[in-house]
């Protein structure tokens, strides 16, 4: 069993050195891909440098800021090549805590989709803004509402699949590149059938670095869940 955490990066230099030594300490079977979008701050640089001494770090450089959807496609695909068993969703600036790692990698021995949520005993972040939680909190509600898909944290970018998750997915299809990226593969695993668990987790905000939300994702999310209900509806997921 082997396991790959995607890191999809953006201007993360005061992070991804340390995210990836606490990833790594948590178990020797997992391995780290980072996919960095061309960070002017040289954090691919510094990640071909940590690769260059560790042959469980990779990377991947794309020209430039491509998006969060088309990172993990881009990151799934070179897991499934490279053969791995389990593959993670995660970000880089410590809003999802390493240590829960080891608790996705007991709990898919059950289950096909690990899901960390901030949102299945109460509300568990730490220093959002009021306006920003508030958001998020109900937009999960809204998604679940309409996608049907009984996860109370249909947004939530940390998680583990088993690799036969990914391959029955055609992921020439999935179109969304923000937030919407998650609830896609999270309604797409969910009507495939597949055994779908979500963990608690404490969800942190950032302490180093700045945060990607915009108004577009947000406006991206709010009409892909109508979109997938239909494709779904017509039976053509």
């Amino acid at each position: 069993m082997n396991c790959l955490v995607i890191i999809p990066t953006y201007n993360e230099k005061g992070n991804i050195t340390p995210i990836i030594e606490q990833i790594l300490s948590i178990d020797p079977i997992i391995s780290v891909l980072i996919i960095d979008d061309n960070s002017p701050d040289g954090t691919g640089q510094i990640v071909d440098d940590i690769a260059a001494r560790n042959p469980r770090v990779q990377a991947i450089h794309r020209s430039g800021k491509m998006g969060l959807g088309t990172a993990y496609v881009t990151g799934f695909r070179w897991a499934l090549e490279h053969k791995f068993d389990l593959i993670c969703e995660m970000d880089a600036d410590f809003s999802h805590p390493p240590k829960t790692l080891a608790v996705f990698l007991e709990k898919i021995k059950e289950y096909d989709l690990v899901i960390g949520s901030r949102y299945l005993n109460g509300v568990n972040v730490v220093n959002w803004p009021l306006k920003r939680l508030l958001l998020s909190y109900f937009a999960n509600i809204y998604a679940r509402i309409i996608t049907g898909v009984p996860v109370r944290d249909l947004t939530s970018g940390f998680k583990c699949y088993r690799r036969r998750v990914l391959e029955a997915i055609n992921l020439d299809r999935i179109k969304s590149n923000g937030y919407a990226f998650q609830i896609e593969m999270h309604f797409n695993a969910y009507y495939r059938k597949f055994k779908v668990v979500e963990v608690p987790i404490i969800f942190e905000e950032r302490k180093v670095g700045q945060s990607k939300m915009s108004k577009k994702i947000i406006y991206e999310a709010a009409w892909m869940v109508w979109r997938l209900q239909l494709i779904r509806l017509l039976g053509r997921l």
